[in-house]
């Protein structure tokens, strides 16, 4: 299974490893990647219509991206330009980690 830049052990790497195991997605690619897609956008989607709409989508919208960054490369360039602006206004340094494309 290819490890994702969302950290390889975090949370969201570990149940979408759970799900594509238990639902046999490994040896169906293109069907992984729609499922992966339409549930990740779907993610994205809420967490905009959360920006207008009471509740947090601070935290949901990240979780999307992080679903999505687990199989397209551009996702992975998102998620992880997040991480630099983030830690940029924290004040800490990011390692540098090359983005891994199929």
């Amino acid at each position: 299974m290819r490890e994702s830049v969302t950290g390889g052990g975090s949370v969201v790497n570990r149940w979408l490893q759970k799900w594509i195991a238990r639902f046999g997605l490994e040896s169906r690619p293109r069907l992984r990647r729609f499922l992966i897609g339409t549930i990740g956008f779907s993610v994205v989607l809420i967490g905009v219509v959360m920006i207008v709409l009471p509740g947090p989508a601070i935290l949901i919208v990240p979780l999307g991206f992080a679903i999505l960054a687990s199989e397209f490369a551009w996702a992975r360039r998102v998620w992880r330009r997040g991480q630099i602006l983030v830690s940029r206004v924290r004040g800490k340094s990011v390692p540098r980690e090359p983005v891994e494309t199929p």
